[in-house]
């Protein structure tokens, strides 16, 4: 597979060598007919002495038929390393359709891409026509070439892969966060500070489709707040985020669930490691719904900012495959982010909270890969939640209670910070028990089963305050708790 498994590639365009001081520039225009492939490729040839490269473009944006949505056209841009599909040598940056322009030299780049120099060769810009009405999308590229000697090249200064922390503990984080280098509007020092402001203790960047951030956060993490990197993978059949990939390290978006592509970059996040985790996955927005099932995933994202109509169905979802898993160790777990990416969107709202034996990279994503977690709308929420029996055997958040098919088995949830709320435990028959909890928002709850009758059980607690699409509000939940022997 070349530049991707649905892309036409142009006429090259050619440039100059430096004839004198002054900058070079192109304008190229083009028209993307509706149902165009996803990638459209214009080769640079660049020649060299080129100190930065400078693009601008524009599209045009006729009234879409009744019931659709209008033109959109993301960018980005390879250099002469390669462009084929998982070319990470090559790639040099990304905004989607969040600028109209970026710039790349050996000191300083655009957010969204890598500074460096601009070295001779055959560089390719690339086009993504996201959403293309009946009429086309007639487009227009500038691009500027400026010459002279580099300057001095740019130095990252990464996140450190540990925090002080407190041991072996419950750390809060928000692992889906966006920021100015794809397409939030908040500086990466905003995002560090509502992640304190939040009372988190980690947090992982997951800008789209780029490793551009990795450059700046060691200037924001501290004894206090540990940042990780990763990305969030933006195909056009679903979006999924990678926790924990280490500084610079780039995964490839583009393909479709049809072109059997996924496996190959699992792998890769895996071997680099990281976790692979499906976002919202029923989300209504063109490209954003999970189309590749959930085998090879390490977790899913079943509470995607304020609660939903969405984040209930994902949830519903979720449980079902955890009915599959009842008698295996290999279940997927799951996870709860805020995807924040500007005002008034709430960092910290959902957190996923993770027991690792460590504020560090490599313990908090082994908490996750676990299941040791659960999910709540702020730190102002706190539980607990085991299952035992009577001579003391006990399981917790994850982890399976292997006990014969008649011992009796009490779960227990004790909350904190949840006035007006109802707790409920769910199984693998579904909701077995819902219990009000008192105006203080602080009890604890308990019911038996026996892994006979309840192949696992896992906790909710929910706020009888209806949004605009549920019933009610969700404050926190649990992953689940398994029952009985493995066959």
């Amino acid at each position: 597979m070349s530049a991707g498994a649905a892309s036409v590639v142009l006429d090259p365009v050619s440039f100059a060598a430096a004839a004198g001081p002054g900058p070079q520039t192109r304008t190229l225009t083009g028209t993307i007919a509706y149902g165009a492939p996803d990638w459209v490729y214009i080769p640079l040839d660049i020649p060299g002495g080129v100190n930065r490269l400078s693009v601008t473009y524009s599209y045009d944006r006729p009234t879409p038929p009744p019931g659709t949505e209008g033109n959109a056209l993301d960018i980005g841009v390879f250099d002469e390393s390669g462009h084929d599909l998982g070319e990470r040598a090559g790639f040099r940056g990304w905004s989607g359709g969040f600028r109209d322009s970026f710039t790349i030299s050996a000191s300083d780049a655009t957010p969204g891409y890598l500074p460096g120099p601009v070295r001779r060769g055959r560089w390719h810009l690339i086009l993504g026509p996201y959403r293309v009405v009946p009429q086309g999308l007639k487009w227009t590229v500038t691009v500027t070439l400026e010459f002279g000697a580099d300057g001095p090249p740019f130095v990252p200064n990464h996140s450190p892969d540990h925090a002080a922390g407190r041991g072996k503990a419950w750390y809060r984080g928000d692992m889906h966060l966006h920021t100015v280098h794809s397409d939030g509007r908040r500086q990466p020092a905003e995002v560090a500070a509502g992640a304190r402001a939040a009372k988190l203790d980690f947090i992982v960047s997951t800008d789209h489709n780029t490793s551009s951030a990795a450059g700046v956060w060691g200037a924001y993490a501290g004894p206090d707040l540990l940042i990780i990197n990763g990305e969030e993978i933006t195909t056009r059949n679903g979006h999924y985020t990678a926790l924990g990939l280490p500084p610079g390290t780039w995964i490839d978006w583009r393909y479709r669930a049809a072109d059997g592509a996924l496996d190959r970059f699992v792998r890769d996040i895996h071997k680099a490691g990281a976790l692979a985790v499906a976002a919202h996955p029923l989300a209504p927005c063109v490209g954003c719904g999970w189309k590749f099932g959930f085998e090879g995933l390490d977790a899913v994202e079943v509470w995607n900012g304020p609660w939903t109509l969405d984040d209930e169905a994902v949830l519903g979802n979720w449980d079902n495959l955890l009915v599959a898993a009842g008698r295996s160790d290999r279940w997927i777990p799951a996870v709860g982010n805020s995807d924040a990416h500007s005002e008034p969107q709430v960092i910290g709202l959902p957190q996923t909270v993770v027991h690792a034996d460590g504020l560090d990279r490599r313990s908090i994503l082994s908490g996750v890969r676990a299941g040791r977690s659960w999910i709540a709308e702020s730190a102002a929420v706190d539980l607990s939640f085991e299952v035992a029996t009577v001579s003391g055997r006990r399981a917790g958040i994850g982890e399976r209670l292997d006990v014969a098919e008649d011992t009796a088995v009490t779960a227990t949830l004790t909350v904190n910070g949840a006035p007006g709320c109802v707790a409920r435990f769910v199984t693998d028959q579904g909701q077995r028990l819902v219990m009000p909890l008192p105006a203080s928002g602080e009890a604890t709850v308990s019911w038996t089963t026996t892994p006979r009758n309840s192949r696992y059980v896992r906790a909710e607690v929910r706020r009888l305050q209806p949004t605009a699409t549920t019933a009610d509000t969700m404050v926190a939940l649990t992953n689940p708790i398994f029952l009985g022997k493995t066959r």
